[in-house]
């Protein structure tokens, strides 16, 4: 893991000031904002088969990789290191960088949770009909305690994995605060869900409304990224850039 880590920070294959890392984010960042479009266009076209494998496959990997990516460069915290990771004016950093940044933060959050969400609500509207998948045109609603059963579960395997840390002495305050925050994200998924549901029992047509919305979502997070990475790594690189 130090390996990968140390070799995240090298000098990056772009030409920029970037770090290997930023480097290789943008690069994948760009290459599923572009699969994720083209399986916008599939749904629109009703290609249900192509579009499931192709947004599958794709959060998949998404979500794999970024996860990795941001445990290894511990959430992106160079860009937060203050005014030395940043080579503009401090009216620039304050003003127009950190907004932006802290917007492309809270995208990233919102995207990687819409992405699971997204899954398990596209098998949950789907059917297959011959060699063609299809939303299922029907009232789509999960209970609270159904809900309240899947939650108690992740925590039950948290608080697993968290004493197997202790019994390790690998545990840390740091790491709990990480679990906690997930199962409280999630726990304010499922409030959401409830109020979705209202809104749109319908799951096909949820699904067809929330995946418009994640499709911004991730259009947006691809330009705030493009913005964060071209100021921090070309306009303006800093010490530590």
């Amino acid at each position: 893991m130090d390996s990968v880590a140390e070799w995240l920070r090298q000098p990056g294959f772009a030409g920029t000031f970037a770090t290997m890392g930023a480097d290789v984010s943008q690069l994948m960042a760009a290459v599923f904002t572009t699969l994720f479009i083209v399986g916008w266009f599939q749904a629109k076209r009703g290609e249900g088969t192509k579009h499931h494998w192709l947004m599958l496959g794709g959060m998949i990997a998404m979500l794999s990789f970024f996860t990795s990516y941001y445990l290894f460069r511990n959430l992106g915290v160079l860009a937060f290191e203050g005014k030395e990771g940043f080579g503009g004016s401090q009216w620039l950093y304050d003003n127009v960088f950190l907004p932006i940044l802290t917007i492309h933060i809270i995208l990233v959050i919102i995207g990687l949770i819409m992405a699971v969400y997204m899954i398990v609500l596209g098998y949950r509207t789907q059917f297959i009909s011959g060699a063609r998948r299809l939303l299922r045109e029907q009232v789509l609603q999960t209970s609270w305690g159904k809900m309240l059963g899947i939650l108690g579960v992740l925590a039950g395997l948290v608080i697993t994995y968290l004493l197997s840390l202790v019994a390790l002495d690998r545990f840390g305050m740091g790491k709990l605060a990480v679990w906690v925050s997930l199962l409280v994200i999630i726990a304010l998924v499922m409030v959401l869900e409830k109020s979705i549901q209202r809104m749109w029992p319908n799951g096909a047509r949820r699904h067809r409304v929330l995946g418009r919305f994640t499709m911004v979502i991730y259009c947006v997070l691809f330009v705030t990224g493009s913005a964060t990475y071209t100021m921090l790594y070309i306009l303006y690189p800093g010490k530590i850039g």
